[in-house]
């Protein structure tokens, strides 16, 4: 079959087509006829080496996390799926025409939902779900503010949240705003503007997707005992402040991520693609999307 190896680290010229053997499903594991893959900033960060001692890659290695398309084998033990089943899924090693992964990282995609647009869906939308869920835990009724609102991730996040029964500040640059709005968030702040944030209520928590100088801003807005959920580290001066403080990384959960892609083909959620690109460009595919600012960038074998 056909992927994308990274055959070491480094820039996006060391992504390269290779045929390379086509997997087969072993216990509880499920192999799928790729219909799109999708890109994230994990892949990056991993063909950069920027992540090797967090989690290191045997190379030559075939990066991806997120894939769509057709159940064609499954292995033996797997009960949730059969051959012809339409399935998005997180999963390792996305770039190629087929892939194999275990069963609890697929879910089926639902009436209403593109094939291939799927494939945008698994890792971000379980990020922002976990994030709220698991590691930010607002209780009803609480204040929360999401960073980055207006990215992926967030806009999940935003959606869980509201669903809990919290109270959503959607926090994004001020050129963002105006698109934010549309989040149904109950406020939007301009997160680059130090008067909006010295203005910010008091904090029940914050759930963050951006880390860095904007985050530590918004530490001294949390009350004592609230929370701090993050996707990228624990934030700097965090610690010995009396905050619950979780940092994590997202898991399968095939379930949850049927029902937030339920939410997204009934149009409660919206994680908007940018660009679709042949599996043989995802070099360039990735260039576009580590500009940032764009909307998810979709690979097609």
């Amino acid at each position: 079959m056909k992927a994308v190896v990274l055959t070491a680290y480094g820039d996006v010229d060391k992504l390269v087509l290779r045929d390379v053997p086509e997997p087969e499903p072993g216990p509880s594991e499920v192999k799928v006829k790729v219909a799109a893959a999708s890109i994230n900033p994990v892949d990056w960060k991993l063909r950069s080496g920027g992540m090797q001692k967090m989690m290191p890659l045997q190379l030559p290695a075939i990066l991806g996390r997120d894939v769509s398309g057709t159940v064609v084998k499954v292995g033996p033990g797997v009960t949730g799926f059969k051959t012809g089943d339409k399935v998005l899924g997180l999963v390792h090693h996305g770039y190629a025409e087929y892939v194999v992964d275990a069963q609890e990282g697929f879910a089926r995609i639902p009436d209403g939902l593109d094939l291939q647009k799927a494939a945008a869906l698994p890792l971000v939308v379980l990020t922002g779900a976990q994030l709220i869920e698991e590691a930010t835990r607002p209780r009803k009724g609480e204040l929360v503010l999401v960073t980055g609102a207006v990215g992926a991730v967030s806009r999940a996040a935003v959606y869980a949240a509201r669903k809990l029964g919290a109270r959503v500040i959607a926090g994004v640059r001020a050129k963002q705003k105006a698109e934010a709005q549309k989040l149904g968030a109950e406020q939007v702040v301009a997160l680059d503007d130090e008067g909006e944030i010295s203005r910010l209520p008091e904090l029940d928590a914050v759930a963050d997707t951006v880390g860095g100088a904007t985050t530590e801003k918004l530490l001294p807005k949390i009350r004592k005992g609230g929370a701090v959920g993050s996707v990228v580290g624990e934030p700097a001066g965090a610690k010995g402040r009396d905050l619950r403080v979780k940092a994590f990384l997202a898991h399968p959960d095939s379930k949850r991520l049927r029902e937030m892609a339920e939410a997204v083909a009934r149009g409660e959620l919206e994680i908007p693609i940018e660009k679709t690109f042949p599996l043989a460009q995802a070099g360039e595919a990735q260039k576009v999307a580590e500009k940032g600012g764009v909307g998810k960038i979709l690979l097609v074998p």
